[in-house]
């Protein structure tokens, strides 16, 4: 049992604590993977607060003891159900590197320590809860269960997995951000219905043994289909893709036998600005329950405890990105008042030392939808905002952004206000009107702009859904000059991906090379992940783009993927072999020697090789070498044998 803390402001963590507050049985009980964080950039704080403003109790256990099913009934039985989350992030890509190696470190966890949840935790603690409560509701959410909702490659288990309703046992899904449908989902609950007759709310996927009930759907390949043919779940996978959109989306039903469907419902609406307003206006503490102090605290709050969410939602559409099932393409924007009410009260903090790290979201720079058609008829089904090229209805304007950047930067106490979560530089060309870039500069980078090109080969970055490499090399350009201009000392980093279907040994040697040509080795490259629902995963599992249908050269390997990522990271002594490697299998020995285009210089033995006389040479020269150098080569050779 949690020990009790007096912690006036945050849930109850224990019954003691909820006694306290005068409820005996809470309404909800949300069990959470991350620690107890009360800010608004943690989902249990976000769903947990919105249901007490709607006059609901919420009991919180996080992070229980998965081996021990006593952890689960801390509160007893909630009236109304349990709520499960993985955390903010998926368990799986929360324990693993892409490599499959055990992460040593959670920083979601009280002191930053690991193993505090387990892997694949939202069936693990529905599974915990079965035990006891056999027939009390369980409502699953959050990222893990969101990207999980209908049959997914899992890259972990490397199979095509059933919907997480039915491996968890749960009732229903709340996906995506899941403000609207908890609290529909309350709702019916509390008027009596039972959860097995909630079947028709958007935002939420439910379970049926019939489909007599079940309004129009499009009804997807049966999970056995799926299975036996990796084309046939590209297709059914860019069915989901296009049916993301709450406004045109349609009801998915996925079969698993005569008598188990999975029943999909459109997406919830995105919220108004004056909803987003008071969800992000509820009475946090922004700070983690005092129950963690004595551990040290919990570090995933220290990158954003001065940060501002101004937005949600990306239109970007890369391939790699999960937003789409999860957010959505529709950007929704707080009010100025909102973030600068915030602000206010962040200045307050006795650890605000003049610095808000960051104003954004997904993008820092989307603050509107694309285009006013997406307010009405939703997002395009089968096209992209950005890519290949900005679509000519995309509205490009970057003013209401910067209004509200000049604001933060003259409230008192603040020093400087950074944009770290990034921004999309190909928008940011599309603006040709904006000042966007020059205060960019001016006022919100720290020596170092961070964007993600993620490539250069077009064959690659086609595979990836980002602009051609011309529109990065062309927003590079503008950024040098700008702050050339400005006198200022800057400079750009791109972050790169290697291993991502579409590269090739061939493309992972060019982008070496750019990196050589760049004089640039990043410290950090990201290995190609393929998490659940994303267009660039189903690459990966079927061979095939789902958009198109046309195959794609997929790396799988573990040493090949080792090959592309050392080529990026070719200067590293420790990577010369992989490199070696790789420029012999791509035929790229002319990248091996003394030019000034050549990445790495011949190993000790090749230059004594090649410094040996040829047979019938006369004159004693080896390549260009003389007797004296061959003699001193030889000489120095013996004394090391002596």
């Amino acid at each position: 049992m949690t020990e009790r803390i007096n912690a006036p402001g945050f849930l109850p963590v224990c019954r003691e604590e909820m006694e306290a507050s005068g409820t005996g049985q809470p309404d909800f009980v949300y069990v959470t993977g991350d620690a107890y964080v009360d800010h608004p950039s943690f989902g249990h704080a976000v769903i947990s607060r919105v249901l007490e403003a709607r006059g609901y109790t919420v009991g919180m256990i996080p992070q229980p003891d998965y081996r021990d099913a006593d952890s689960i009934a801390v509160f007893g039985e909630p009236r109304l159900g349990f709520l499960v989350s993985a955390g903010n992030m998926d368990s799986m890509v929360n324990h693993y590197t892409a490599a499959k190696k055990r992460r040593h470190s959670d920083s979601y966890s009280p002191g930053g320590a690991a193993g505090r949840r387990p892997d694949r935790a939202t069936i693990v603690y529905c599974n915990l809860i079965r035990r006891t409560y056999k027939h009390t509701p369980v409502i699953v959410g959050g990222i893990e269960a969101s990207l999980r909702r209908l049959a997914h490659y899992d890259y972990w288990s490397d199979s095509l997995r059933r919907s997480i309703l039915l491996e968890s046992g749960a009732d229903l899904i709340s996906y995506g951000m899941g403000e609207r449908s908890i609290v529909a989902i309350a709702e019916a609950l509390d008027a009596g219905l039972d959860v097995r007759e909630i079947t028709f709310l958007p935002g939420t996927v439910c379970k049926v043994r019939s489909l007599d009930r079940v309004g129009e759907y499009v009804r997807l390949p049966d999970y056995e289909a799926l299975c036996r043919d990796r084309k046939t779940y590209a297709e059914s996978f860019y069915t989901q893709y296009c049916n993301t959109d709450p406004f045109s989306g349609k009801r998915l039903v996925e079969a698993y036998s005569d008598h188990c469907y999975v029943v999909q419902n459109p997406a919830s609406e995105p919220l108004s600005q004056a909803e987003m307003d008071e969800v992000y206006g509820l009475p946090y503490m922004r700070a983690w329950h005092p129950m963690y102090e004595g551990q040290g605290g919990v570090p995933a709050l220290s990158e954003v405890k001065f940060s501002l969410t101004s937005c949600r939602g990306c239109f970007g559409g890369c391939s790699f990105c999960a937003l789409t099932f999860h957010q959505g393409r529709i950007v929704q924007a707080r009010s100025h008042e909102s973030l600068l009410l915030e602000a206010r009260k962040m200045t307050e903090d006795p650890e605000f030392k003049g610095y808000i790290h960051d104003v954004g979201g997904p993008t820092a720079d989307f603050r509107m939808p694309a285009c006013e058609e997406q307010l009405k008829r939703g997002a395009c089904k089968e096209k992209q905002c950005l890519f290949p090229k900005p679509c000519r209805n995309l509205r490009a304007d970057h003013q209401d952004y910067l209004a509200l950047l000049r604001k933060l930067r003259a409230l008192p106490k603040v020093k400087k206000v950074f944009i770290r979560s990034g921004i999309r530089f190909d928008y940011v060309l599309a603006d040709r009107e904006s000042r966007f870039l020059e205060e960019l500069c001016r006022y919100h980078v720290s020596g170092q702009l961070k964007v993600a090109p993620e490539h250069v080969s077009d064959t690659v970055l086609s595979c990836l859904g980002k602009p051609s490499h011309q529109v990065y090399e062309e927003f590079a350009g503008q950024y040098r000059r700008m702050n050339e201009k400005l006198n200022l000392k800057q400079y750009l980093v791109p972050y790169l991906m290697s291993s991502h279907p579409g590269s090739t040994m061939k493309e992972a040697v060019e982008l070496a090379e750019y990196c050589r040509d760049l004089g640039y080795m990043p410290e950090q490259v990201q290995d190609f992940y393929p998490t659940p629902s994303t267009i660039s995963t189903c690459m990966y599992y079927t061979g095939l783009d789902p958009r198109n249908g046309q195959p794609v050269y997929v790396p799988k390997a573990p040493h090949e993927k080792e090959m592309q990522r050392a080529l990026i990271q070719y200067r590293d002594p420790k990577n010369r072999a992989l490199v070696a490697e790789a420029l012999r299998l791509a035929g790229r020995e002319d990248l091996i020697g003394y030019g000034p285009k050549c990445l790495l210089r011949p190993e000790r033995r090749e230059r004594l090789s090649a410094a040996q006389p040829k047979k019938g040479r006369k004159d004693g020269k080896a390549h260009g070498g003389k007797k004296k150098t061959i003699r001193n080569i030889h000489r120095k050779k013996q004394n090391r044998q002596e």
